[in-house]
């Protein structure tokens, strides 16, 4: 393996905006849903109906969302991305290890042209995102092809996925089986994962294949039954069909079943965000009160020493 000063692995997460007020989350979401890997529809048609209509109107909306959740050190996902890159550097003397966000600060592109005048020769890129889709890890590994090319002294890896991953799915397993132990175990657990358009997954996006094999091998870890779990998606957006079951109304049903208490996790986000924190563990739970159920959110696995030493495993299987 190659001395630290010439290897480097690089935390990619999503990103969030840099503030929770409207014009910080318009600029965050303007790049983001302006990525046309995060939304396929031609610019032409696109651009005029995101900055005429959904900015305006989203932008606001999910300020709001993010002052519920926001920590005093700043956004979840950021605090938590910060924790977990810091703990896999320490997983990792061998290697330099930084973070970036592939929409918003700190930018990726600028962080590679970092490492690079910091004499880097080789890059392995993590992005957390444990299940490979167009939506995602493509537009990852777009700007790493790209800046490679204007690098090509620099050798850059880009990790496909890390679904199945035995070090992974075990510490997520772990981290559930922590939870029960401290605040006690539902009837069912339910595993949420972030949605995306059915006609992506129709086009071969493999995304829920590899939601559906990470659910699976977490139960399996957990000795769990087939009766005994659930997966859906989540945070939909539009009106086209996504991945079905939908969340949600997943648990509406469970619940109306005369399930009681139902335990959800979200394995396919590796930090707490708006999508776990707002739309979940609470948008999730009011909803279900409402209909008579409980519901507990298991955390994500965060910046825990078990995730970082799984992700160190990831990354060191790539430089090998």
């Amino acid at each position: 393996m190659l001395d630290a000063p010439d290897t480097a692995v690089l935390v990619v997460n999503l990103g969030t905006p840099e503030t929770p007020t409207a014009p910080a989350v318009r600029r965050y979401l303007a790049e983001f849903l302006g990525d046309p890997r995060v939304v396929s529809i031609p610019a032409l048609l696109w651009k005029p109906l995101l900055h005429g209509l959904i900015l305006p109107l989203r932008s606001s909306r999910s300020a709001e969302k993010y002052a519920q959740v926001w920590l005093p050190d700043g956004s979840p996902l950021m605090v938590h991305s910060r924790a977990l890159a810091s703990a896999i550097g320490e997983q990792m003397p061998e290697a330099r290890v930084r973070l970036a966000m592939r929409y918003g600060q700190p930018a990726m592109r600028r962080t590679l042209d970092e490492l690079a005048a910091d004499g880097i020769k080789r890059v392995v890129v993590l992005p957390l995102y444990p299940q490979y889709s167009t939506t995602t890890t493509a537009s990852v590994d777009d700007v790493a092809v790209a800046w490679q090319r204007e690098h090509p002294q620099v050798q850059v890896t880009v990790v496909n996925n890390y679904a199945t991953d035995p070090a992974w799915v075990h510490a997520v397993a772990d981290s559930i089986r922590a939870y029960w132990n401290e605040h006690g175990r539902g009837d069912i657990l339910m595993f949420s994962f972030h949605g995306i358009p059915q006609r992506l997954a129709d086009a071969g996006d493999p995304y829920p294949q590899q939601c559906e094999a990470s659910a699976q091998a977490i139960a399996a870890a957990l000795d769990l039954q087939p009766g005994q779990w659930q997966m859906g998606y989540q945070s939909r957006f539009g009106r086209e069909r996504w991945l079905q079951p939908y969340a949600e109304p997943a648990l509406w049903a469970l619940a109306e079943q005369g399930v009681g208490r139902i335990d959800v996790a979200c394995p396919g986000f590796a930090t707490d965000c708006l999508e776990t924190l707002e739309e979940v563990a609470l948008g999730f739970t009011h909803t279900l009160a409402e209909r008579g159920a409980r519901m507990q959110y298991i955390p994500c696995l965060n910046g825990s020493q078990a995730h970082a030493r799984a992700l160190a495993s990831v990354a060191r299987a790539a430089l090998a």
